[in-house]
């Protein structure tokens, strides 16, 4: 079953010069409780894609579909996390997490609220730091922070825009196995935008890559790799093999040739 369905997708910003096209006649679906990366080049519209999803924005054309409604508000069900932690340096990281929870379940005691916060916390190694500030935590900390909060409501969908491109290769490959983990202990389903191929293949159980702009969808690779993937599969000669196609994909994207 697909949780997140467009169809025929346009939309477009307006600028003085008049209309500026970012996506166009845009079909995706990606099926429930699977990781979907979304790749493609500069400025194609992989951000106006997912503040599409998650009801930021409405197409000028086609539709946008989730978990069977079609989207026309922001939804509750669906979390958001950023390159930005955008924590509120005034709430220490356990008030910053339960943060949605005050807001999407205002009737929850505080009790449950914090035990939730707790809960994942620890699972993602901040057990510890829950009063810390936002400034007394690394970025990769900080980050760690920011995903709890982006589930901790437990949403149906979860929309990531490039959240570790601002983080070192180390930490950045260290949080990637984070993911990995909270993929296997909450259901959600994943939509991440990401330059970073080895990224895309690592996390993502299919990669699409869009076109330049106007984009459309261009490839869609099925990832086939085990869901405990150890970092070191990224070594091997299958996933160099997604890497080499999904990069001569985005060649062509950036050339504007047409794939036939």
């Amino acid at each position: 079953m697909n949780l997140i369905e467009t169809r025929g997708v346009y939309h477009a910003y307006k600028t003085p010069l008049g209309p500026l096209p970012v996506l166009s006649g845009l079909d995706l679906s990606i099926p429930e409780s699977s990781f979907c990366a979304v790749v493609g080049p500069s400025g194609c519209g992989k951000s106006t894609l997912t503040r599409l999803i998650a009801g930021l924005l409405i197409p000028d054309q086609g539709e946008v579909w989730l978990d069977g409604e079609r989207v026309k508000s922001p939804r509750k069900t669906v979390g958001m996390a950023f390159q930005n932690p955008v924590l509120l340096e005034w709430r220490n990281i356990l008030e910053n997490v339960i943060l949605p929870l005050e807001i999407v379940a205002p009737s929850m005691p505080r009790k449950q609220r914090v035990a939730r916060a707790m809960e994942l916390l620890e699972m993602v190694g901040l057990l510890g730091f829950e009063h810390k500030r936002p400034s007394e935590l690394s970025g990769g900390m900080r980050q760690r922070a920011s995903l709890c909060r982006s589930i901790v409501h437990k949403p149906r969908v979860l929309i990531m825009d490039e959240p570790f491109g601002a983080l070192d290769a180390f930490t950045r490959e260290d949080l990637w196995q984070t993911m990995r983990d909270l993929r296997a202990a909450e259901p959600f389903t994943g939509v991440l935008i990401t330059h970073d191929l080895r990224e895309s293949v690592y996390l993502g159980d299919q990669v699409v890559v869009l076109s330049d702009r106007p984009a459309r969808t261009q490839y869609v690779l099925d990832v086939k790799l085990p869901d405990k993937r150890p970092l070191d599969i990224l070594y091997t000669p299958k996933v160099s093999d997604m890497l080499h196609d999904l990069r001569d994909q985005i060649s062509i994207a950036q050339n504007r040739v047409e794939v036939a």
